[in-house]
């Protein structure tokens, strides 16, 4: 049986929230360093103290400047069709 891995995470700073959910969990963009690695620009819904946190994406900066370049490029509201 196949047990959970231990990992350790800092929020080395806050970006901002992009949303808040009715249980008061933020989808957050921050700067989080995982096992003590190299920080990435984190994107992911957190508990309001930090403590918990629900699966999400990172990205390393050059990932992110690919997809601002992509994002630049397109409507988001004609993107999920609310054009």
């Amino acid at each position: 049986m196949a047990t959970a891995k231990e990992f350790s995470f800092e929020v080395v700073r806050e970006i901002g929230v992009l949303s808040t959910s009715k249980s008061g969990w933020n989808r957050e963009i921050n700067i989080v360093s995982w096992n003590g690695g190299k920080p990435k620009i984190d994107i992911r819904d957190w508990a309001p103290d930090h403590s918990k946190m629900g699966k999400g994406c990172s990205l390393t900066a050059e990932e992110v400047a690919i997809l601002k370049e992509i994002l630049d490029e397109h409507d988001p509201y004609e993107l999920v069709g609310e054009a």
